[in-house]
């Protein structure tokens, strides 16, 4: 993942920023990585223990789980890591003191604005300024109301989503199953479920190309809740790849895919089936240690006047998710 640091300046020049008067962005190391392991799941029923094509590093660019904490702090401008932890765990709050030594910024403490999921590939942003990073939440805010999306994700999606675009809308609520809490859509949620939590939540996608039975897909939420776009890609018959908490509510029959209950369906690795293991040339069991191939691209900040067109910032996406797209022959235009 890119990291990147939004700070108040003093209209000072300093090598290695990109600065527009007070509002400056770092993007810091050019190499993109995955910020968390993906988690050892059981093998599936019938796989072996045998190398494929692509040997004991089927995911290139995926993280040692081994880090220690200069490794992480090092890392942390490429790679995202979970926002949350138990007391001790390594996460990325937990090295923010580290990070902002090495960036030289003194007694002023990094704050996280914005970043994608524990599982999620891509943009992660900083701030050491209470001023920026109260406008940075409030620019983000109001799109949120005025439904213009800031963050453009890219996935590639286990099965073709029957239209080539369109906006996916649902309620949600979060169930505690097995010591997992678990996003759950809503039917027709009441008012009473609307104050207990539950949220109706909307995205929208585009269809960016298809092969191998898959598609690359751009992904735009419009609300926040835990894996909203996992959830809504999952209502499409289409979960995404390395999805292995959601991809199971898809059932299959002759063919034919189908939603099971979500409430009643339990989280578990994904299956995928022969053609497409061949395809990207993975066993079972490496296809069970697969990623989640969900990427935050693209992320838009205010300008530095409210009329100013918003800054860009692109994240380029993760070896592992360059090479699934080759291996699928599908292309990010």
């Amino acid at each position: 993942m890119r990291a990147v640091l939004a700070q108040e300046m003093d209209g000072r020049c300093v090598s290695g920023w990109f600065w527009r008067r007070r509002l400056a962005v770092r993007a810091a190391l050019e190499g993109a990585g995955f910020g968390t392991e993906a988690r050892n799941q059981n093998q599936p029923r019938g796989s072996r223990q045998r190398s494929g094509p692509l040997g004991d590093q089927p995911f290139p660019g995926l993280l040692s789980k081994n880090l220690s904490r200069e490794e992480l702090v090092d890392a942390l401008r490429a790679a995202l890591v979970d926002r949350k932890g138990k007391p001790g765990e390594l996460t990325l709050l937990s090295v923010l003191p580290e990070l902002s030594q090495s960036l030289g910024l003194g007694e002023r403490e990094l704050q996280v604005v914005r970043a994608s999921g524990k599982e999620t590939s891509g943009l992660v942003l900083l701030s050491s300024c209470p001023q920026m990073t109260s406008r940075l939440q409030k620019f983000f805010i109001h799109a949120r109301r005025a439904q213009r999306p800031t963050a453009t994700y890219c996935a590639v999606t286990n099965g073709i989503p029957p239209t080539s675009e369109g906006k996916i809308q649902t309620a949600l609520k979060l169930e505690h199953v097995d010591g997992v809490n678990l996003s759950v859509p809503v039917k027709a949620p009441s008012r009473k479920d609307i104050l207990e939590g539950v949220k109706k939540t909307l995205s929208h996608f585009r269809v960016l190309a298809t092969g191998s039975g898959c598609a690359l897909v751009q992904l735009q939420p419009l609300t926040v809740f835990s894996s909203q776009l996992q959830v809504h890609m999952v209502l499409q018959l289409c979960p995404v790849l390395g999805d292995h908490t959601y991809s199971a509510r898809v059932g299959t029959v002759l063919g034919q895919r189908f939603l099971l209950p979500a409430e009643s369906t339990k989280p578990q690795t994904q299956v995928l089936d022969e053609a497409l293991l061949r395809r990207l040339q993975l066993t079972p069991s490496q296809a069970a240690q697969m990623p989640l191939h969900l990427h935050l691209h693209r992320l838009l900040l205010p300008g530095t006047r409210a009329r100013d067109t918003p800054i860009e910032l692109l994240a380029p996406l993760p070896p592992y998710f360059s090479r699934t797209l080759r291996s699928l022959g599908l292309r990010l235009q």
